[in-house]
């Protein structure tokens, strides 16, 4: 290794965060399924100042320069919540990119998780960018379609990079698709959903937008005390969930957002948001001069997407078990499909889904989803 060519520098200013952001343009140069992901809202997601997940865990960023030029990345994260709800000493590590080049990837790792380790990390676990509540896994299977929103996306060389540096696989989570353009629910669940509302045990509603606020987190409480046993999962913070709350505020549909009630009790709620990938494919990156109006125009003037993804699903751990959260399930499935399909909409990616978790599985397979991607963790002691 001619390690004189390869040098990695830490991000340091809003110049190199910049440089970090946009050094995917070259790696991924000529894939014609990579969405430029939009500049601006990645710059404000690495802002200690404006991501809130700062507010509990240390980040650093480094930068790749291969004979003087930027040719890969890679963040690592030391978040104080993981200890207290796992209680082992796990570093993250996120945001990998590169060039197809063992030495970067190697000299990529290497300072990642030499900082971890002397941060007192005992194991490193990724990538999540930055947590378990954003991006989560690199795509190891389904290089053929676009990325949803949220959701990300590789190259398939970057498999061995990982696994020749040492790191293991730890964990699959999948993504499944849909045909939403046709009925999903079996009939024979369709009689109980209808059954379970006529007799008043389940009631349906969409979100009232008038209490946006209130409502979503409604939502995200639910989500909270659905995952909480999941693996690895850390709930939002409240700071997070006052963030989560304002992020959504622009792309989120009142009529695509569904709680069930049970008593007048939110007890189960699904999330189904537009494909934003969809939308800004051909925008570069840019929002402006015109890029925010053309999203604008497309998401909410006349929207233009046929594709959505419901990346919030879940039922309170009281009913997890029971009956009723079968028909929560599925109805909150079929409200969410039909007022989608109303404005054009064709498909919807279910993600994400941990490997172990065979009863949304079975779920998602009853109504007709496929599982089209796979997201991979790693794992390597330190």
């Amino acid at each position: 290794m001619n390690s004189s060519k390869i040098e990695i520098k830490e991000v340091k200013n809003k110049t190199d965060r910049k440089t970090f952001v946009t050094l995917l343009w070259d790696i991924f140069k000529g894939d014609p399924n990579w969405v430029p992901p939009l500049i601006m809202e990645r710059m404000d997601a690495l802002d200690e100042n404006k991501n809130p997940y700062f507010e509990h865990a240390e980040v650093k960023l480094w930068i790749a320069y291969k004979d003087g030029k930027p040719s890969g990345r890679i963040s690592a994260q030391v978040d104080g919540l993981v200890p207290k709800y796992h209680g082992i000493k796990t570093g993250h590590y996120g945001y990998f990119d590169c060039i197809n080049n063992q030495d970067v990837a190697n000299a990529l790792f290497g300072t990642a998780l030499k900082w971890l380790k002397e941060k007192g990390m005992v194991e490193v676990i990724g990538p999540f960018s930055l947590s378990i509540n954003e991006e989560t896994g690199m795509l190891v299977d389904g290089f053929d379609t676009p990325p949803r929103l949220l959701m990300g996306h590789s190259l398939p060389y970057y498999e061995n990079l990982i696994s020749n540096y040492g790191l293991s696989r730890v964990k699959d989570t999948w993504a499944y698709t849909l045909d939403i353009s046709k009925e999903i629910l079996p009939p024979v669940m369709q009689k109980l959903v209808d059954r379970a509302v006529a007799k008043g045990q389940v009631h349906f509603r969409p979100i009232n937008m008038d209490k946006y606020e209130e409502e979503l987190k409604i939502i995200l409480d639910i989500f909270n005390d659905a995952w909480i046993e999941n693996w690895k999962y850390i709930p939002f913070t409240q700071s997070e969930l006052d963030h989560a709350v304002k992020e959504l505020k622009m792309i989120i549909r009142e009529d695509f957002t569904y709680i069930a009630e049970v008593d007048g009790v939110p007890q189960a709620m699904m999330v189904t948001l537009p494909n934003i990938n969809e939308i800004i494919a051909d925008l570069n990156g840019k929002l402006f001069p015109f890029g925010f109006l053309k999203l604008l125009w497309r998401l909410k003037i006349k929207p233009s997407f046929k594709t959505v993804r419901v990346p919030l699903m879940g039922v309170r751990k009281e009913y997890q078990n029971s009956r009723l959260s079968g028909i929560m399930s599925f109805g909150l499935f079929e409200a969410c499909r039909k007022t989608a399909i109303k404005i054009g909409c064709e498909e919807a990616e279910l993600s994400w889904v941990l490997e172990e978790n065979t009863r949304l599985s079975k779920l998602l397979e009853t109504i007709g989803c496929v599982k089209y991607k796979t997201y991979r963790l790693y794992q390597k002691e330190l």
